[in-house]
């Protein structure tokens, strides 16, 4: 990967690769919500001078374009929506919160539609032109065996049939669309009980968008290239 724009990149997944992407030599766009408070962020940009920080909130409809216009007609050989919130407490059939459910779906699915939508013309200039989308296993209908959650499964859910449709939208400009589950990963979200590292969530998924091809369009991995149940 030549360039690469990763949202959420400030802490967990999303700096880990905003991290390997660099190191690897490419240009990268890592985006915050606040920049300023990004401390691990902006001294990773310190260490390499091909990493820009910049802001955005996957919350804001406004926020795609105004990113867009930051980063202009650069091309990107991978956009990787990974901005994300497991949303608030009240997720369960008894205690429901109207106003969590909507904030959910409106940073977990339609602000990486947004994005896809802003940037489209970019990957389409890039040599490798892949999207990626970091969902979850609990946004497959088929693997719901526990219930509850219903802000984050319904939001991943969403995401998951957005990719699915960019998948055919965009196959015109053969675009590869892909969603990806990291696994259960040792973050703030995760929890210190977690299996994976952060390293190991990285490299498995870099190795898999690496090999990407338009076969893989529209389809639902693990973060070490299993294919998952929709």
């Amino acid at each position: 990967m030549k360039s690469v724009l990763i949202t959420g990149a400030n802490r967990g997944i999303g700096l880990g690769h905003a991290r390997s992407y660099a190191e690897r030599g490419a240009k990268v766009y890592a985006t915050a919500r606040d920049p300023a408070s990004a401390d691990e962020l902006n001294a990773l940009a310190g260490a390499h001078s091909d990493l820009r920080v910049l802001a955005y909130d996957a919350a804001d409809p406004n926020a795609a374009d105004a990113l867009k216009a930051e980063i202009m007609d650069a091309p990107l050989d991978l956009l990787f929506a990974n901005a994300g919130v497991i949303g608030g407490d009240r997720q369960h059939f008894d205690n429901l919160d109207p106003e969590d459910l909507v904030e959910t779906f409106r940073i977990n699915a339609l602000g990486p539609l947004l994005l896809a939508r802003a940037f489209a013309k970019n990957v389409a200039r890039s040599d490798k032109r892949v999207m990626a989308f970091q969902t979850s296993l609990m946004g497959s209908l088929e693997d719901n065996g526990s219930g509850g959650y219903y802000a984050y499964r319904a939001s991943k859910a969403a995401l998951n049939m957005f990719v699915r449709s960019l998948s055919r939208d965009l196959a015109r400009d053969r675009i590869i669309a892909v969603t990806l589950h990291p696994g259960w990963v040792r973050t703030r979200m995760g929890g210190g009980g977690a299996k994976l590292t952060i390293e190991d969530c990285v490299a498995a998924q870099q190795r898999l968008l690496d090999r990407a091809t338009l076969k893989e369009s529209g389809r639902f991995f693990n973060y070490d290239g299993k294919e998952l149940p929709w």
